[in-house]
């Protein structure tokens, strides 16, 4: 969440920003009742002062029938003091939180996604001299996927992902670790794209991929209407991406600044309810409620964020261009980059089987957003502070799509990337 103390002295940028992000907010409303709960900590710590002076007196002798009265007012003021600055607490905190975080200045306005802005077009499409298909129509084809049997086990939009296809999923996620845990690549990338960053590497993580409630809604990541499940006995919430449990895997601690950058890179299988989506992308495994991801989950100073945010996209594009995929990369607008984000980009990648470019990877800039509703700080000479947040995909299944669509040969098999033959046994078609 935002610091109150910015929205006080920033309230019509905020209300702006807000409105232009698609989140109709009162401002003037949340400053009312930050003044409310203001006066009313003042108020209680003054009845307290008196309390604590008047129980001191008491000690010193019989006390008076005028102190006993005083003593029984000043209790049941209290009690009353309290009881609504608890009702002001919740009804500000709650609509604290609702306030989205501003994005930075180069984020482009805009009131949908169709109005995000393409920075950077790289690689050639391929040429066909056939009509290229689907990869639902090739991964059905060659028994990869199976959505009919999944349907029988689970419901619509599962699918079973099976021999070659799961092969090449595990080829991804080894090939994306050999490179963001090496310092020797991660510094190449580095010079190559002129960041000021450090090259230490990720950290593999296998997160948990349930939080609490309470934990899941510091990260500002939960969406109980449209995207996450919740388990029906337990107070638990399935993670929809693995930085949705790495992002606390600091909360309430203070962490030297000597350990800063901390990288991870987190693997799970990840669940969306997808509401709102159904008669969209309902082939294939383009939009699934089940998937997997390989994600990465970085911690760092305010100064270094947005070098560290152009870091996590420059790690995509190599990843993209090391495996021959034509790709956009596409700058966010403000209604498109969600409530935490400060900043966003995707990479979307090119599928001549539906004759355009899909979302395959996002990365997203928090700033200090979510440290705050986590209480993640770093201490450092001029004493403590919130750390920055930032998360971008490495992996998850679409790149696997990208991959069927563009490799595909006429008879139904796919040609292989090089880049990943080493890890699938030097095999070059699937």
């Amino acid at each position: 969440m935002l610091d109150i103390r910015f929205i006080r002295d920033n309230a019509e940028a905020v209300q702006q920003a807000s409105g232009q992000k698609g989140y109709k907010v009162d401002i003037a409303a949340l400053l009312q009742l930050d003044d409310e709960r203001r006066e009313l900590l003042t108020k209680t710590e003054e009845i307290r002062q008196e309390r604590n002076a008047l129980a001191s007196s008491l000690k010193q002798g019989k006390p008076s029938s005028e102190q006993i009265e005083r003593g029984k007012t000043l209790k049941t003021e209290l009690a009353e003091l309290e009881d609504h600055l608890r009702v002001t607490e919740e009804a500000f905190i709650k609509a604290l939180k609702n306030i989205p975080n501003m994005p930075l200045p180069d984020v482009p306005v805009g009131a949908s996604e169709d109005e995000n802005v393409i920075t950077k077009t790289v690689g050639t499409q391929p040429v066909f001299d056939f009509e290229p298909k689907n990869h639902w129509q090739i991964g059905e084809a060659r028994g990869w996927i199976d959505k009919e049997r999944a349907a029988k086990v689970a419901g619509s939009r599962f699918a079973y992902v099976k021999g070659d296809l799961a092969m090449l999923w595990f080829a991804l996620v080894n090939f994306g670790l050999s490179v963001i845990t090496n310092e020797e690549t991660l510094a190449k990338i580095i010079e190559t794209n002129q960041l000021k960053v450090s090259s230490k590497p990720f950290t593999l993580v296998l997160p948990p991929a349930v939080a609490r409630t309470e934990v899941y809604d510091a990260t500002a990541r939960l969406d109980k209407e449209v995207q996450t499940y919740k388990l029906a006995d337990d107070d638990l919430w399935l993670n929809a991406s693995a930085e949705h449990t790495m992002a606390p895997m600091y909360l309430g601690e203070v962490l030297p600044e000597s350990e800063l950058p901390i990288r991870l890179a987190g693997y799970t299988t990840a669940f969306r309810r997808e509401a709102g989506t159904y008669g969209k992308d309902m082939e294939g495994i383009f939009r699934l409620h089940q998937f997997n991801k390989l994600e990465m989950e970085s911690f760092t100073t305010a100064e270094t964020s947005l070098d560290e945010h152009l870091f996590m996209v420059a790690i995509q594009e190599y990843l993209m261009q090391q495996l021959g995929l034509p790709y956009n990369v596409v700058m966010k607008c403000t209604a498109d980059i969600g409530g935490p984000n400060a900043r966003g980009v995707d990479i979307d990648t090119w599928l001549p089987g539906q004759d355009r470019y899909r979302e395959t990877h996002t990365a997203d800039l928090i700033t200090d957003y979510q440290a705050r509703r986590m209480n993640t700080r770093v201490r450092r000479e001029a004493g403590l502070e919130f750390v920055h947040t930032n998360d971008a995909t490495v992996f998850s299944e679409r790149p696997m799509i990208a991959i069927i669509e563009n490799y595909q040969q006429q008879d139904g098999t796919v040609r292989v990337p090089e880049v990943l033959q080493p890890y699938l046994g030097g095999r070059k078609i699937l």
